[in-house]
């Protein structure tokens, strides 16, 4: 393996088969031949048309799903004979609406029995970068959308590893929310430059935010394009009214349009 390449994705398939073994069933064919890598630091986003297999790919790579052919390695490890922690963070928050912020927080600190009170203690800068001072005591429903979103997000990036895996954990926020938490986590992941690979339907999102763009055709899905974003950072808006934007735009509708034919 490249020491470069966190994530390594080799010819995997997966078939979701019908558990009763009296239906003559050949499964559903969800994944074939996808086979990608994703380099230390590197924010990559996955685009693909609707139940092409993007959220299927990130349960095998988070090692939630090992009935699968080809190889899922993360650092060098084969996920189906090791565990490699990785942050996973679906679309909704799912904060526990019992718990305040900060205890929704520091939940990751607490299942793996890490000393809490040294962490909490070095919350503070963290709670500030994550806009959520002075809302520590807070219950989830007394946040808004954004901020619960974000509060999620801290609470990820404490699990353990440095691979974050998002599953569209934007898409539930209005248009204005959302062009906020992507500058605000543009910010973040600069700063401390974990790996990304993130889910979205949104190509703006996904040339926006992303050192790299990866295409899926439609069920089952497998890799048709890669392509590398140019862009400098920080990353700006006025980004996304230039001909360059638009260029790779074009260029990803143009994929996505061929996985409808």
């Amino acid at each position: 393996m490249n020491k470069e390449n966190i994530i390594e994705i080799t010819h995997v398939n997966k078939v979701f088969s019908d558990p009763d073994p009296f239906v003559k069933d050949p499964g559903l064919n969800a994944l074939r031949n996808v086979s990608f890598t994703v380099r230390n630091n590197e924010f990559v986003s996955l685009v693909g048309p609707s139940g092409c297999g993007k959220s299927t790919l990130l349960k095998l790579i988070a090692g939630l799903d090992k009935e699968y052919e080809g190889t899922v390695s993360l650092c060098g490890v084969d996920v189906k004979e090791s565990r490699v922690p990785v942050s996973y963070m679906l679309q909704k928050d799912c904060l526990l609406p019992w718990r305040t912020i900060m205890s929704n927080i520091l939940l990751p600190v607490e299942v793996r029995k890490g000393d809490i009170k040294k962490v909490r203690q070095k919350m503070e800068s963290l709670i500030s970068e994550f806009g959520l001072s002075g809302f520590e005591n807070y219950r989830p429903n007394q946040l808004s959308g954004g901020m619960r979103q974000r509060a999620a997000l801290l609470r990820t990036y404490l699990m353990e590893g440095e691979i974050m895996l998002l599953d569209e954990p934007f898409g539930s926020l209005d248009e204005i929310t959302r062009m906020q938490m992507q500058d605000w986590l543009i910010r973040v992941w600069e700063k401390h430059k974990k790996t990304v690979l993130f889910v979205t339907h949104d190509i703006d999102e996904a040339v926006y935010l992303s050192d790299r763009v990866l295409v899926m055709s439609t069920r089952p899905g497998t890799i048709i394009g890669d392509i590398p974003v140019t862009f400098g950072r920080p990353r700006v808006r006025e980004m996304l009214l230039g001909t360059e934007f638009n260029g790779y735009k074009k260029r990803l509708l143009e994929m996505l349009s061929k996985t409808e034919d």
